[in-house]
């Protein structure tokens, strides 16, 4: 083989993997773009959140103990998050079911995510307001609550989403104070 045709073969070898490329770049891309498509869920106001997050144990006989009560805020945009929570995969032999909406309501029975399944139902109050509650059956039956409500725009010195807008705290009873159907302060 002389050096001539060593160059030829190098060079329809970068072309092939450069068109490799390129198309596993618009795949990925596309993929991306169908799921920001398919997001059917709640979408929310930016902003700084007041997240009020409780944590229980429940007993066979429900009897519930609470295990951790915090409130943060925060500058962020929920509807993010949301798009994550629409968007849970399957984990191991736990296979997520989509959403069932039903009035304000997105009820999925069974959604895989760090607890392990979970039986998910988010309330949407406003764009500015929702509940969050995540029972986890099992062993160790366990209710994850979290409160949200928008409060206000983001300061300029917290301009950047995700940024803690203050450290979080521990929360007193008196945040619980909500309606018979779940609703915020």
């Amino acid at each position: 083989m002389t050096s001539r045709e060593g160059f030829g073969q190098s060079r329809v070898f970068a072309c092939a993997l450069g068109a490799v490329i390129a198309l596993s770049v618009s795949l990925l891309a596309s993929h991306g773009a169908v799921a920001e498509e398919s997001f059917s869920g709640p979408t929310f106001r930016k902003g700084m959140w007041r997240f009020v997050r409780t944590l229980e144990l429940v007993s066979p006989t429900n009897v519930r103990q609470k295990l951790l009560e915090r409130e943060m805020l925060r500058c962020v945009d929920p509807t993010q998050a949301m798009k994550a929570t629409f968007s849970s995969p399957s984990i191991g032999n736990c296979h997520s079911s989509r959403p069932e909406k039903v009035n304000n309501r997105y009820v999925f029975s069974n959604r895989c995510d760090y607890m392990g399944p979970v039986s998910t139902v988010i309330t949407v109050l406003s764009d500015e307001a929702y509940t969050e509650v995540n029972e986890v059956h099992g062993q160790a039956p366990r209710t994850d609550r979290v409160v949200a409500r928008r409060i206000s725009d983001c300061h300029e010195e917290r301009a950047q989403l995700g940024q803690p807008a203050a450290a979080p705290t521990e929360a007193s009873h008196d945040l619980e104070q909500e309606t018979a159907e779940g609703e915020p302060l």
